[in-house]
């Protein structure tokens, strides 16, 4: 006979009472919103109309456990709510109390009844239906005029090696093992470059070994070290002044700009991986300019000319300080004191990005913001082991 493993205890038929939300009430409606939310991805809508479609189906308000929030209603006296009822609603709640615990009780509506106010949902797949479907009907239920979800950046999901992720079988690598591995700007960068937006996306030594070397390495890093480096070594630590920019200078400074503002719209629309490969592109721009300018040869030569192309790749330096931040936010910091800007890389604005250093501006000596990773993957495999040794005698 089946019983609880926990308290012994066996399972017993009873009749029970439960309270249900009428959804399908809301189908029209949703349809409607969902149609017309042209912020939302393609999976979480795709899924939501198919779900929908498919006929929505009244939901269980109230559990007979004795865990959760009370159920409020007349009679309900030792239920609770279910949770994907109570967990969307929470949204609002939190910015209820969060605002009364500041002594400003009416601030919340600002978030939730103002039409310039955007709520944005970060979730995985599994939950589109609670904060596309639900939550959405739960507001309108109200006959309140609440804001419905702006955005849900539903993601795939993210497997390791080809399967799912256990604690228990220890398939996969949890924050504080990764952070006893490498810092946090490489998993930052890893986890966004490969972001599961439209479709599942898998976890290998090769691949993270791959991303951290060629992009942040090799692109990314060489790019600024290489052109922070001739700053110090040729123009005596400050900015070139420059003299009379030629074509391709004023062609790379543009597409720096529209490459700036191409990020700020991809970050807007929850399109993170396409973002921070962009970030990379740029360093790549950068790399392939100073390729074809080579300032180490134009020095020897004309040094108007290497100052113009050395001015030109600050300028890109500065800006990928600004716009790696939300990716590599401790290298994007080291790299604005390196470039001797005053205050926080993360108090700024992001047109920041595109104010450009001014001649003669100073800068600190150039130090390499990343490392490569020389590990292969058995040793790797044996030092997470060695961390999970350690992190479960710590527990």
């Amino acid at each position: 006979d089946p019983y609880c493993v926990i308290c012994k205890s066996k399972p017993v038929i009873k009749r029970t009472k439960h309270w249900y939300f009428d959804l399908p009430m809301f189908s029209e409606k949703l349809t409607e919103y969902i149609k017309n939310n042209r912020q939302l991805p393609n999976n979480a809508r795709n899924f939501s109309l198919n779900f929908i479609k498919e006929g929505l189906k009244p939901r269980a308000v109230t559990r007979d456990v004795t865990w959760g929030i009370p159920a409020p209603f007349p009679e309900a006296e030792g239920k609770t709510v279910y949770v994907w009822i109570e967990a969307v609603l929470g949204y609002v709640s939190a910015t209820i109390e969060h605002f009364k615990n500041l002594g400003q009780p009416e601030e919340w509506r600002e978030y939730w009844f103002n039409k310039d106010a955007k709520t944005l949902y970060f979730i995985g797949k599994d939950n589109i239906p609670f904060h596309v479907v639900i939550l959405p009907a739960l507001l309108l239920a109200s006959h309140e005029d609440y804001n419905l979800p702006w955005n849900v950046s539903a993601t795939e999901f993210l497997q390791f090696k080809g399967e799912k992720a256990s604690k228990s079988q220890k398939i996969g690598i949890w924050i504080d093992e990764a952070l006893e591995l490498f810092p946090p700007d490489y998993w930052r960068y890893f986890l966004m470059a490969t972001r599961p937006e439209t479709k599942d996306t898998n976890f290998s030594w090769e691949l993270f070994i791959e991303k951290i070397n060629s992009d942040l390495n090799d692109t990314f890093g060489n790019f600024i070290h290489r052109t922070l480096k001739f700053i110090n070594t040729q123009f005596n630590d400050e900015i070139p002044e420059p003299k009379g920019l030629d074509e391709d200078d004023k062609h790379v400074l543009e597409s720096l700009k529209e490459k700036v503002e191409n990020i700020a719209e991809e970050i807007e629309a929850c399109k993170l991986q396409s973002a921070v490969n962009n970030v990379t592109g740029i360093s790549r721009m950068g790399n392939h300019y100073l390729n074809e300018k080579e300032p180490w040869n134009q020095i020897k030569k004309d040094r108007d000319k290497a100052a113009n192309t050395i001015y030109v790749a600050a300028q890109i330096v500065k800006a990928l300080a600004v716009v790696s931040a939300p990716f590599t936010p401790f290298a994007a910091e080291k790299l604005w004191k390196i470039l001797d800007l005053s205050g926080s890389v993360h108090e700024q604005r992001w047109s920041k990005a595109l104010e450009r250093l001014p001649p003669h501006h100073k800068i600190a000596k150039a130090e390499p913001l990343f490392r490569k990773i020389e590990a292969e993957e058995a040793e790797l495999n044996e030092r997470l082991e060695k961390i999970r040794e350690k992190l479960s005698k710590s527990v």
